[in-house]
Order: structure tokens, then sequence, then C-alpha cells
């Protein structure tokens, strides 16, 4: 009985973690699903370590290991630099993979190779199934690849469809009782609320959607109380799912794959959403390599995707991850959903951001992107970007159309500038 091997293999953190060995590459959740007693009970135990790989794309929970004095003991890998592991990744006491996300997990299978899984997961049904609660994203390829799997069963993590655990994969388990990390919606301002507004004017009634994170992606949201029948097929779902669900806006009807089923492989948001997907059949949480494969994005039909980014040049081309040349998230899930929305029929895929940044001081169109800045999306994959002043379609365009609408969209005090940059390089608009 799955009962009696639950009860065998219960240890404590610091118990759990003295199975992990020297050198080992220990695969651990991220976001709002960070086994963060297993990690904390490593750090604790250092001196136990010595040249310990721990990949995690972006840990909300604060991480120990990649705190400077950690060197010895522990390398933090990433695939997206967020706050907690951004230092190390700049200072070149933690590595940064670029990969789009959908191929993490075949890359842990065959390149990474972790020796351990650290993961949070719920208490288990009656047969023994944990859920993997509030992400699944590359977890079971880890589980699937690691020597050994030592599992957090927390109880308050909800228990969700789609993807499970069950006891017999898990090595040791380690009870927690803790709140899940809770991310707030984010503020809403005036320039947001107008790029939403624009962003919605493009969603048909019977789309399906996907929306990234950030004020951009919920104002778009909050835009869309007067439509009917949407769909969700997207990588991260946050609150404002919620009021669209409450209100009729979605109801997954028209969904031409997966109908009535909002698909996810993260939910990210506060208590209230994980309260509301806990045993909710009409959610689902599957492998990223599921969610992000552009074969299944594909065959939806009218699907949108949201997307924010942090720079676009007058040719087309997007930079999301780097800020004065340095990594300051990842490429995610953004070229995944661009391509698949492009392959989807009556699809469209919207990159939205603000105009300008540093309090308008910089513009976010710019003539080329800056020494170090790397391309996430590329000029033949783009086809919307909104700003507050409106939306440019460059699908299609040659280079003297994409410029002009490029800079119809900037910030009215950058756009003579940027006229005359585009015509001292290339040619007269």
């Amino acid at each position: 009985m799955w009962k009696e091997e639950y009860k065998r293999k219960r240890v404590t953190a610091d118990e759990a973690v003295m199975h992990i060995r020297h050198g080992d590459k220990v695969m651990a959740g991220d976001l709002v699903n960070s086994a963060k007693e297993l990690l904390d009970a490593m750090a604790r135990n250092k001196e136990h370590f010595r040249d310990v790989s721990i990949y995690q794309m972006d840990p909300k929970d604060e991480v120990k290991y990649a705190q400077p004095g950690m060197e010895p003991y522990f390398r933090a890998a990433t695939t997206f630099a967020g706050k907690q592991t951004r230092d190390a990744v700049n200072g070149g006491t933690g590595d940064f993979i670029p990969c789009f996300f959908h191929m993490i997990p075949e890359i842990i299978r065959t390149e990474i190779k972790p020796d351990v899984a650290l993961v949070l997961v719920s208490p288990p049904d009656k047969d023994g199934y944990c859920s993997y609660g509030t992400m699944a994203s590359n977890l079971p390829a880890a589980v699937e690849t690691a020597r050994l799997v030592i599992a957090e069963v927390n109880d308050r993590m909800p228990y969700t469809f789609g993807t499970y655990l069950h006891i017999s994969e898990i090595d040791y388990l380690v009870e927690v009782s803790r709140p899940i990390f809770e991310v707030p919606p984010p503020a809403i301002g005036e320039v947001e609320q107008a790029i939403g507004e624009i962003c919605a004017s493009l969603i048909e009634d019977g789309a399906t959607i996907q929306v990234g994170i950030g004020a951009v992606p919920e104002a778009t949201l909050h835009m869309l109380k007067g439509k009917r029948d949407l769909g969700v097929h997207t990588e991260l779902l946050g609150d404002g799912i919620i009021d669209l669900i409450e209100a009729g806006v979605i109801t997954n009807k028209k969904k031409t794959f997966n109908p009535g089923k909002c698909i996810a492989t993260i939910y990210n948001g506060t208590q209230k959403l994980y309260d509301y997907v806990d045993h909710n059949p009409r959610f689902e949480l599957r492998p990223v390599d599921y969610t992000n494969d552009v074969r299944i994005i594909c065959q939806h039909d009218n699907l949108v995707s949201i997307n924010a980014c942090l720079q676009v040049d007058l040719l087309g081309q997007v930079n999301s991850e780097t800020i004065g040349g340095k990594q300051f998230s990842g490429i995610g899930g953004q070229v995944d959903f661009v391509r698949g929305a492009s392959m989807s029929r009556g699809g469209k895929s919207i990159l939205a951001f603000s105009s300008t940044t540093a309090g308008g001081k910089i513009s976010k169109i710019v003539s080329f992107l800056e020494r170090g800045s790397v391309v996430t999306t590329s000029r033949t994959d783009v086809d919307y970007a909104v700003t507050e002043y409106g939306y440019a379609k460059l699908r299609g365009k040659s280079i003297r159309e994409r410029a002009k609408a490029l800079i119809a969209i900037a910030h009215p005090k950058f756009q003579a500038q940027l006229s005359e940059e585009f015509e001292k390089a290339f040619f007269k608009l």
C-alpha cells in the first residue's frame, strides 16, 4: 500500500538533503513552486556540499545558495535571470542558459541530466498521486531523469488536474505546511490601460488567448469584459482569468483543441487563484513541452498571444531580456507563442509595451538595438507591436513600411529623431 510507503519515505529536510552528493546537478521547482525548505536546508548544511549546481528558472522565494560567499558549495544556473539569480548570472558566479521554454524538458533529458529533483507537491489523493499544484513546467522531465527525487508535500498546495507524481516515484518526502508564495496583480496606470484597450480591440469573440505577466497583459484582461466565448491556452495563468470566467467571457466553448479547459503550465497569483483551481476540473496543468509546443499551440484557431518586451528597433527586432548588455530576464515562452500564433488559423501575436521608460526619458522604440543586446524575437516573427499610441502590424511589411509604422506608435517627442536616424542609416522614408 502506498500509505505505508509514504510513512517509510518521510524524513526531515536536513536528513533528505544529506543524500545529495558533491558535484551533483540539482533541478528545483521555481516561481511560486520552489521547494524552499529543502533549498534552505542545503544552504544551512553548506559545508556538506562541494560544487553542486542548482538549476532554477525564476524562483520568487529568497534563494540563499546564490548569495555571495556560497561559491565553493553551490553554483546557480538558470534559463531566466530573475531577481534572485540576476546578480549571480551577471557577476559570473552563476550561469545563464539561452533556451526556448518549450525546449527545457528535452535539454534536461539530454544535456543537463540532473542527478537530483526537488519538487513541491500537494498531498496525495486516495490512489497515492500527488499533483504538481501550481507548476508543472519542466519538473516532470526532471523527475523522469533524476537519480534521486525529493518532494516537499505541502498540505496548503492546491490539488490540480493534468499532471501527477505518484508516491512510488519519490525517494524521500518532507511534510511542510506553509502558504504558497503569492504574486499580487500589478498596478495598472493610464498608459497600461490605454495599451490594454488597444490589445483587446485586436481580440475577437471566440478567440483563444495566451497572456504573459505584467501590468500590460493584466490591463488587457480587464478590457475583455465585453467579449464572448474566449478560450485559454497559456503558459502562465494569473488572477485576472477568474473574473472573466465568472463574467461568462471565458467559456472555452469555441476552442478547437482541448475545448472546455483552461490549459496552463504555471499558476502564478494570489491565494484567490490557488483556491479557485483547487480540484477544479475546468483547469489542467500540463508540462511546458506540451503547453508551449508550437504544434499544440497552432491547433487552436484564432489564437492571440500577448507578451511584453523591453525594446524594438526600426527593423522590427525585439529585445525582451537584456538591459545595458546585462541579462535581465530570459526568453521564456515568448517566441513559442509568437510562432504558434502565426501558425494558427486566424491567429495573431502581439508584443505590447509602453513607448518610453526611465520616466519618459528613453524611447523603447529605437533605431538600433544597443551594443550587447540580444534579439529575442526576430523581425521575421513579429506580427503586431502595440504601445499606448496605437498598433503597428509588421508582418508582410517592407523595411520602409515597418520603420514608418513603428515611428508612428513611438512617443511623439522621439518620432523626429527616429526618422532622422533611420534615414541617415538607410534611406529616406
